[in-house]
């Protein structure tokens, strides 16, 4: 599962000329999931979302989670994190989930989110998205469940 976060003081995505969803200060959350990928992976990575230490608390410094700042996610699903650029020009996406596999997982994944008190805004699955994100800072971190779930040795 990989994650880009992107810290913003608002954000919001439409479909079809219509908005789906938008939220103010919180977390534009691009979300994408891997052949491999299965449930275990999920309340971890939604844990280490929520608590991570990336907004500025009174003195300026990021020590505050989205939980402390009473923040909110724009949920996007993003099969195209799973991109392979290795050979020539055009992005092979085989390396993704199946569609079936990465919905539900997805739909799990704001489910658990919105069960720690978050306001989840989403997407649609599988839909042509026109996402606004207004970058703070700007302060985009990218989380991988292969790299920040791994055991250390």
């Amino acid at each position: 599962m990989k994650l880009v976060l992107q810290r913003v003081t608002e954000g919001s995505v439409t479909i079809e000329g219509a908005v789906k969803g938008a939220i103010g200060r919180g977390f534009v959350a691009l979300i994408g999931f891997g052949p491999d990928d299965d449930e275990t992976v999920l309340a971890p990575m939604a844990d280490k979302m929520l608590n991570l230490r990336v907004f500025e608390d009174g003195n300026g410094k990021m020590n505050l989670s989205l939980l402390d700042v009473g923040g909110s996610v724009l949920s996007i699903s993003q099969f195209t994190l799973y991109a392979d650029c290795r050979h020539g020009r055009r992005p092979s996406f085989s390396g993704a989930a199946k569609p079936d596999t990465a919905a539900q997982l997805y739909d799990e994944f704001n489910k658990i989110i919105a069960a720690k008190g978050v306001d989840v805004q989403t997407g649609e699955f599988g839909a042509e998205m026109h996402v606004k994100i207004f970058n703070d800072g700007p302060v985009t971190i990218i989380l991988d469940s292969d790299v920040d779930l791994a055991k250390k040795k």
